[in-house]
Formats: structure tokens, C-alpha cells, sequence
């Protein structure tokens, strides 16, 4: 399955914690940074993605915490890092948990404070 057919599906089978955190980014609720959802870069779908600060933001469920999810998403990073873009991770756990802690990272990072 290509790029843009995975995105599609995977906005249709969105996570939990990707709804949450989405209605906190989508039309602009975040002081004003424009999000897409499941945005296919570099060969990988992006979580999140804010166009204007070339920020990728990715939520990670426990299968990220195996060996093979550790090594997958650190070439991930490598690869996308190679293409200017930024990349934060959160647990899905932390969306559920600490909501505005999560906000207030992503966008002190637009911001340019972290």
C-alpha cells in the first residue's frame, strides 16, 4: 500500500490518543500553528505535521518500547531529521495523562522557547 493509501486509512482508524490531541491542534487551536493528520513524508506517514515549522509529532502506544519499535523509529527520526524536519514524541499514555503538558511542549517548541 502506497503512502497516501496508508494515510487515509489510518485517519479513518485514528488511535485514542491521536483524536485527543487532535481536537487540541485542528483549525488552528493552537495559537494559530496549522496541523494536518497523517501526512506521508520522506516515506513515512506523520502523525501530526505543522507545515510552517516543518514539525512532526508523533504519538507512540507500547509497541514502541520493543527493541524493533526503538530501532524503527530511530531511523525514522534519522531519516526525516536529514530532511530539516523536527520530530516530538509523546506516549499515548502522556496524551491521556498530562493533555495540556503535551500542548504546551508541542507549542513551546513552535514557539521557539524549547
Amino acid at each position: 500500500m502506497d503512502a497516501k493509501h496508508r494515510a487515509r486509512q489510518l485517519r479513518r482508524d485514528q488511535t485514542d490518543a491521536e483524536r485527543l490531541l487532535w481536537g487540541r491542534l485542528r483549525d488552528r487551536r493552537l495559537n494559530g500553528f496549522k496541523w494536518r493528520r497523517q501526512v506521508p513524508k520522506g516515506g513515512y506517514v506523520l502523525d501530526f505535521y505543522c507545515v510552517d515549522q516543518n514539525l512532526a509529532v508523533e504519538l507512540d502506544g507500547g509497541q514502541h518500547a520493543e527493541p524493533e519499535g526503538l530501532a524503527y523509529d530511530t531511523r525514522r527520526t534519522v531519516r526525516l531529521a536529514a530532511d530539516g524536519v523536527r520530530v516530538l514524541r509523546f506516549w499515548n499514555s502522556e496524551v491521556f495523562e498530562n493533555l495540556e503538558g503535551v500542548c504546551e511542549t508541542i507549542l513551546a517548541v513552535c514557539e521557539g522557547r524549547l
